[in-house]
């Protein structure tokens, strides 16, 4: 995994979203090489990467994937999120070949709705803790 200078690839995430916690879930479970680390968009971390920029224009409807300097959200985040999880699920990646305006859609669709299809908790519940080194305060 790695360490707390280069913390790897940040997921930001809707700490209150019933999938997006399940999201959170899935990754950890096939994270093989635990590569990815977590924070919730409201979290200490998530509020100092919009106050540094990284995040401008960025969304709370979506997850962000911050990488190598980069932010990237919707459909693309989920498509590079996959990219390094095991098999089978990495080869969602080759959904690339689809115009980014019809994936970014049916991500959009899917999350305007995530609250009313998968429900909301009132706050950001604590992770497990076999995986609490992976979630960034």
């Amino acid at each position: 995994m790695s360490d707390e200078r280069d913390p790897g690839p940040i997921v930001l995430f809707d700490g209150v979203c019933n999938l997006c916690q399940a999201s959170v879930r899935f990754i950890l479970a096939h994270d093989r090489d635990a590569v990815f680390r977590f924070a919730a968009l409201d979290s200490d971390i998530g509020r100092d990467l919009a106050a540094d920029g990284l995040l401008e224009n960025r969304s709370a409807d979506s997850v962000i994937l911050v990488e190598g300097g980069a932010a990237y959200m919707r459909s693309e985040a989920v498509m590079r999120i996959a990219a390094r999880l095991g098999l089978p699920w990495r080869g969602l990646a080759g959904l690339r070949i689809l115009p980014l305006p019809l994936r970014d859609g049916a991500y959009d669709l899917l999350a305007r709705n995530r609250y009313r299809w998968f429900g909301r908790t009132d706050t950001c519940p604590a992770p497990d803790r076999d995986f609490r080194d992976r979630f960034l305060p």
